[in-house]
């Protein structure tokens, strides 16, 4: 009797836990949604305007959305379909254009909200189960992730080499950029979904048993690809590395696996190359094609990269020191890593030719690699935090979360000034 009263005890107190974070959750997402909704909007407004606030590229993707001529080549269509159909029910109204992308990018930059929560409860569950209301936690650190910035000093403060608090130093969240938010959702389950087979692909038959996760991976990253190719150009490169060395180190034993985990990334390679083809196809007058260089174009925005690299991972650089060998033991913070490594590389080392050259495009890639640096530090953290049992782990765990806290303090002032309509840069 004792014990089924206990059962019955631990179980209403598990519902209670769950109702209190599903609605701690549901509330972060919706305040989330709705000043990034309001964000967005006036993006869009005062773009069509031309007013000069509020700087993003959402006139062009409005005209996109259109089917009218923007001046663009945006061979990515997911942001602008989903906003043709919400224009379908807000097109009567005076401002229903500019709102229905505006609510398309806010609910791609959401649904990522939740497809992180979903993946730390999955990866780090366990380890918080001690925690008072776990949930509640990882779905604060989900939605809060959508918010820390670069680090930066207030206006009027030097750091050498640094031109600007953004450019040159970038961030996890440019929130002038609607297509980068649009692919986000995708992005983190193609990366999760990536890391998890990457300890299993090898095994005899894997293809067969775990067939449903090599299709969802196979979809999630044609869909990232089909949102913003930026990311998925960084992971093609880290996972081609990553299995190349691997096949090689193997004395090719484990060519058929490898090979299999590859088919499915050949519906994203047909896809990358529809939208590259005009990179390679040289404009009137001018260059085309991918150029190397070591770092030209990236110093032209900032000529201290050590410090900007600080700046801008500064909480996942401290964590890897204090956890370093959580990168034998887990593969996903690993890649994380290997992300972020392959994305410098791309940034500091490759360029577009002819006039794209100064758009700097690979820095979005990079901006890719700099949001799953923090998404790997967090799941470390996170489990520390979970198996913090002594004054030392706690300090630690403390400290990290300071400096967290640190790139969440600058992001929500970063967020401010672009409510009030200042400059990203």
């Amino acid at each position: 009797m004792r014990q089924k009263t206990a059962e019955n005890s631990t179980g209403k107190r598990n519902n209670v836990e769950n109702f209190i974070e599903i609605v701690v959750f549901a509330v972060l997402v919706g305040i989330a949604s709705a000043v990034t909704l309001w964000l967005f909007y006036r993006q869009c407004v005062e773009s069509m305007l031309g007013t000069g606030l509020y700087h993003s590229d959402m006139k062009a993707y409005i005209l996109e959305m259109q089917g009218l001529d923007s001046g663009y080549s945006f061979p990515y269509p997911i942001l602008f379909k989903l906003a043709a159909v919400i224009h379908l029910v807000t097109g009567s109204l005076p401002t229903g254009t500019e709102l229905a992308m505006a609510l398309a990018t806010m609910l791609l930059n959401s649904a990522a909200m939740i497809a992180l929560k979903i993946m730390l409860d999955r990866h780090v569950g366990v380890e918080l189960r001690k925690a008072w209301l776990p949930g509640v936690l990882t779905g604060t650190v989900a939605v809060s992730l959508f918010f820390v910035s670069m680090v930066y000093p207030p206006t009027g403060i030097y750091l050498p080499g640094i031109k600007y608090k953004y450019l040159g130093v970038f961030t996890a969240n440019p929130f002038h950029n609607a297509t980068y938010m649009a692919a986000r959702p995708f992005a983190i389950l193609a990366f999760f979904k990536y890391a998890e087979l990457m300890p299993l692909y090898e095994q005899d038959n894997a293809h067969k048993e775990y067939g449903r996760d090599y299709i969802l991976f196979s979809v999630y990253l044609l869909l990232a690809t089909m949102a913003k190719p930026s990311f998925t150009i960084v992971l093609v490169g880290a996972a081609g590395i990553l299995m190349l060395w691997r096949m090689f180190h193997s004395k090719f034993r484990n060519f058929m696996p490898t090979i299999w985990l590859g088919v499915c990334f050949l519906p994203t390679f047909a896809d990358l190359l529809y939208q590259f083809r005009g990179v390679f196809v040289p404009q009137e007058g001018q260059e085309g094609g991918i150029g190397f260089t070591l770092g030209h174009v990236w110093l032209q925005y900032c000529s201290n990269l050590p410090l900007a690299i600080g700046l801008a991972v500064g909480f996942p650089i401290l964590v890897l020191l204090l956890n370093y060998k959580e990168l034998c033991r887990d593969s996903i913070y690993r890649f994380s890593w290997q992300i972020y490594g392959m994305s410098f590389l791309m940034a500091f080392c490759l360029y577009e030719k002819g006039f794209r050259e100064m758009d700097f495009n690979f820095s979005w890639g990079y901006m890719y690699g700099i949001f799953f640096a923090f998404v790997g530090a967090l799941l470390v953290l996170l489990r520390a935090t979970g198996k913090a049992d002594t004054k030392k782990k706690k300090g630690l765990a403390a400290i990290q979360w300071l400096a967290y806290l640190w790139h969440l303090v600058c992001g929500l002032y970063y967020f401010w000034g672009f409510l009030q309509g200042a400059m990203y840069y």
